[in-house]
This record gives structure tokens, sequence and C-alpha cells, in this order.
């Protein structure tokens, strides 16, 4: 099967959705954690995402080329 390709867009929008879950008068203990633990990858993938689009950007900037 095919891998989804990640965008920080489609994270962002889980995440929302995670927040909401947990938000959730009705959502046990044990789901909260495999909810938290989810979104703390998330996080984690967005953030290393952010980080790689940064370092080509200081790249480029500092080669004078344009995008």
């Amino acid at each position: 099967m095919a891998r989804k390709k990640f965008t920080v867009e489609q994270a962002f929008e889980e995440l929302d959705a995670i927040v909401e879950e947990l938000e959730k008068e009705e959502t046990s203990i044990n789901d909260a954690l495999k909810l938290y633990t989810k979104g703390v990858k998330l996080v984690k993938r967005c953030q290393d995402s952010l980080d790689a689009i940064e370092k080509e950007l200081i790249i480029l900037e500092e080669t004078g080329e344009s995008l």
C-alpha cells in the first residue's frame, strides 16, 4: 500500500481533531493517552518538516538563488 505524503497542513487538521477528542468528557484515559502520543508524534514530524524547509531557505538565501 502506498504511503500518503505528509503535509504540515494535514497534520494541523489532524491535531485539531485530536484536541477535539481530548476535550470530550467521555474520552477514556487510555484513549486520551493514545491520542496524546499520536499528537506528540505529529508535532515532531511538523517540526522536522519545518526545520528542513527553513534550512533550504537559508541555503537559497546564502547562495543568492531565487525561488
